[in-house]
């Protein structure tokens, strides 16, 4: 399963009872926190999202509305007696301030924290079944997007063949994932026999605040589902290039050129209470387009 859950979103002022941005993703059995704005845990209290099961932090850039919330959450962690270690993929600057913060608090944590410095495109973190890799979109400072790529989707386990052929339910795992059965009596059960083609891979693709730049499509291209930045809409297209953000209709032209099939829009400007223009601009551009509302999971 590959699901993003919003937590934060909001551009940065809190407004609306809307939060700074945070968003996790859910890929197999991990959890992925994406950007940690002010308000951060109070969103995962209120959706239930467990501390315990990130392991991997990924900050797209180093202003506020988009880190301010971490090291409270790293110090809650170590309240909460975490042992296992985290990783956390930033720009350089990041581990001194997060170093210092705790230094002049006096705090060590229990667990091991590793940072990861965002230096160059590419691939920043590979397990077997899924990767993920960072490009850079075009802020007023350094930025980062980030893509959730599933690497080799399991087979599917057809019970009533496996059944057939004898094969015992707790070796099903096994056969997803391409292995083939050898029987008591010596016969070889061919994977192919007994599973289902795997499903097409997912993709889910973050880009970050960025002004309008087709560049960032070609780094996108052809995943499921694109989270793009509108600060505003379009009739604010100006302002928004002055402040390296992006409008509606400039989020879905990117999604059209990049031949995504869905399109997450969201980072809104606290002059807006209403969004449903937000939506309504950009599907006029790319139809298949949603807000991205907090406490919703959007699953790929």
């Amino acid at each position: 399963m590959l699901a993003v859950t919003i937590l934060g979103n909001n551009s940065a002022l809190p407004a609306f009872d809307r939060h700074p941005t945070a968003q996790v993703v859910t890929m197999e059995d991990q959890i992925f926190l994406v950007d940690c704005g002010e308000g951060t845990q109070m969103q995962m209290a209120k959706y239930k999202i467990r501390r315990s099961k990130i392991n991997y932090i990924f900050i797209s850039h180093l202003h506020g509305d988009h880190y301010f919330g971490l090291i409270g959450l790293l110090t809650s962690m170590g309240l909460l007696g975490r042992t296992q270690e985290l990783h956390i993929y930033a720009p350089p600057p990041l581990q001194d301030i997060i170093g210092l913060q705790l230094k002049v608090a006096d705090i060590e944590l229990a667990y091991p924290l590793h940072f990861h410095h965002l230096t160059a495109e590419g691939v920043i973190l590979r397990e077997a079944r899924f990767e993920v890799s960072c490009f850079p979109v075009y802020h007023r400072i350094e930025c980062w997007g980030f893509c959730f790529r599933e690497v080799r989707p399991l087979r599917r386990v057809n019970p009533e063949k496996a059944r057939q052929n004898e094969v015992p339910a707790s070796f099903f795992d096994r056969l997803k994932w391409g292995e083939n059965y050898l029987r008591k009596d010596g016969v070889l059960v061919d994977n192919l026999s007994v599973t289902d083609p795997a499903p097409k891979a997912k993709s889910y693709a973050y880009a970050a605040d960025t002004l309008y730049d087709e560049r960032i499509a070609e780094q996108v291209r052809g995943v499921d589902l694109l989270y793009h930045e509108t600060t505003y809409l379009k009739d604010l297209g100006e302002q928004a290039g002055k402040r390296f953000h992006s409008t509606t209709e400039q989020a879905a032209r990117i999604a059209c050129i990049a031949g995504v099939q869905r399109l997450l829009i969201g980072h809104f400007s606290s002059k807006y209470e209403k969004l449903q223009v937000f939506e309504q601009e950009a599907r006029d551009t790319f139809p298949n387009t949603e807000l991205a509302m907090e406490g919703v999971t959007y699953k790929i």
